[in-house]
């Protein structure tokens, strides 16, 4: 019955949440995707600066 309960109060729950537009959803997606691109670059470029650096200097 625990579980019955549950279930319905979640659902209830689920009602009262605002949740975002297509539009908004879109907006945001692509707003993750560019972030982690720029991320990825800005990791990419310190990973072959340190690489080269530690080539040049170690090796």
């Amino acid at each position: 019955m625990k579980l019955i309960n549950y279930l319905k109060a979640t659902r209830g729950e689920l009602k009262h949440v605002s949740w975002p537009t297509q539009k908004q959803t879109a907006y945001f997606t692509v707003v993750v995707i560019i972030i982690s691109i720029l991320t990825a670059a800005f990791l990419g470029f310190f990973d072959f600066l340190f690489t080269t650096l530690l080539d040049t200097f170690i090796l």
